[in-house]
């Protein structure tokens, strides 16, 4: 009976210290564990979509068109609110009041910036002009162009190739100001210029 009695005060005494080293191992593990941030629940979660056949307008500060884009698809990948585009066209009008024709064209890929005052047109880029008055029909044969639409202004250091009238250059690298039509062709220079069949008479 006395064995009984030590047996079973050994039994107690052990599940005490069971119990005792499990919550201090609860305690360790609560402590231990990285602070939640609350601020990760407020608002509903950020996801990525996909739009197809769709056409995108970029507005000015002064709520005049921008830019425009077409392509047959967008997306917009999870935690990023920059745009990726398929395949994009594009239109950029002339800004403040400048006469003359809108720039249009297309490329391979775009990207848009999650502010929307940035594009780069990737791949195979092809940009042309209509003729208007005092200017002859333009275009450009380039690759990965970045423009910004609200200056009107666009770059790449690609090698380029432009037609304007009977004038053709190519260089390696170009800086475009398409409100002011400046264009500076920044290496390896290259131009022929012919005299217009009004000129030649």
């Amino acid at each position: 009976m006395r064995a009984l009695v030590v047996t079973t005060r050994r039994l107690i005494a052990s599940m005490i210290a069971l119990a005792l080293a499990i919550g201090i191992v609860q305690i360790l593990v609560w402590w231990l564990q990285p602070k939640r941030d609350n601020r990760m629940d407020a608002g509903p979660p950020r996801s990525g979509y996909t739009l197809h056949d769709f056409t995108l307008y970029g507005y000015g500060d002064n709520g005049k068109l921008s830019y425009r884009l077409q392509a047959p698809r967008l997306e917009r990948r999870e935690g990023d609110d920059s745009l990726y585009l398929n395949q994009p066209t594009f239109l950029l009008p002339p800004k403040n009041g400048q006469p003359g024709e809108p720039w249009t064209g297309n490329s391979d890929y775009g990207w848009v910036s999650a502010k929307g005052d940035e594009l780069k047109l990737q791949g195979k880029v092809n940009m042309h002009r209509k003729a208007y008055a005092g200017a002859a029909a333009a275009s450009i044969d380039t690759s990965d162009v970045t423009a910004w639409p609200k200056q009107n202004k666009v770059q790449t250091d690609a090698h380029v190739a432009m037609r304007q009238g009977t004038a053709t250059m190519t260089g390696v690298g170009m800086r475009a100001d398409l409100d002011t039509k400046h264009m500076e062709l920044l290496n390896d220079f290259h131009g022929t210029f012919k005299p217009s069949a009004q000129k030649r008479r």
